[in-house]
């Protein structure tokens, strides 16, 4: 993902994937010796949500501990099953991604303003429980109306990061051009130098 100099001090997740679905998957990065869990704690998965614009609502509120990292663990690993299963082109089974979406049940809830009553849906109030339903939503959302064609794994062979390709060509090829497009063109740099006569 990174070189060995860059990736000591990277402690956040990067949000490099345009879709919050797949920025939930690089919350895991590398692999072997070079694994990295971004979520260490409660408070690690707290300041995730935050990050990517998702109310956790007040501190007061927040429970940010074990249950909440176990929780959000699991909620990756269900995302990362069906996101890899999909990819193939191979069903998966939705059932304990519905556990989670089950979090974003709605009121029915009659106002009234200047053209007449309107009958609306009300979330319960922010909380980090219903934080991890939205993440929840926004994966079954990438299942059922993602164009996977588009939904890639970063091409250099040292990361693993996951993106969606929004560019008009649709010829992304790394999970960020500063880090892994960069050097891609470094090393090819280097060769053709000790190629060169």
């Amino acid at each position: 993902m990174l070189e060995n100099t860059q990736e000591a001090a990277l402690t956040e997740p990067l949000l490099v994937a345009d879709h919050p679905a797949l920025d939930l998957l690089n919350t895991e990065a590398g692999s072997g010796e070079q694994y990295v869990d971004f979520w260490r704690s409660g408070d690690d998965v707290l300041r995730w949500l935050a990050r990517c614009g998702i109310d956790v609502g007040p501190a007061s509120d927040r429970t940010a501990g074990d249950a909440l990292l176990q929780d959000a663990k699991e909620l990756r690993r269900i995302a990362r099953e069906l996101v890899e299963r999909r990819k193939q082109g191979e069903r998966g089974n939705p059932e304990r991604i519905n556990r989670y979406l089950a979090m974003m049940q709605s009121t029915p809830v009659l106002e009234w303003n200047e053209d007449g009553p309107r009958l609306d849906r009300r979330l319960p109030a922010p909380s980090p429980q219903l934080a991890l339903g939205q993440v929840a939503e926004s994966v079954a959302d990438l299942l059922a109306n993602g164009q996977f064609e588009y939904v890639r794994q970063c091409e250099h062979p040292d990361c693993v990061l996951w993106f969606y390709d929004r560019t008009k060509s649709h010829r992304r090829r790394w999970c960020s051009m500063a880090l892994c497009g960069n050097r891609h063109k470094a090393a090819e740099f280097r060769k053709r130098t000790r190629s060169a006569p």
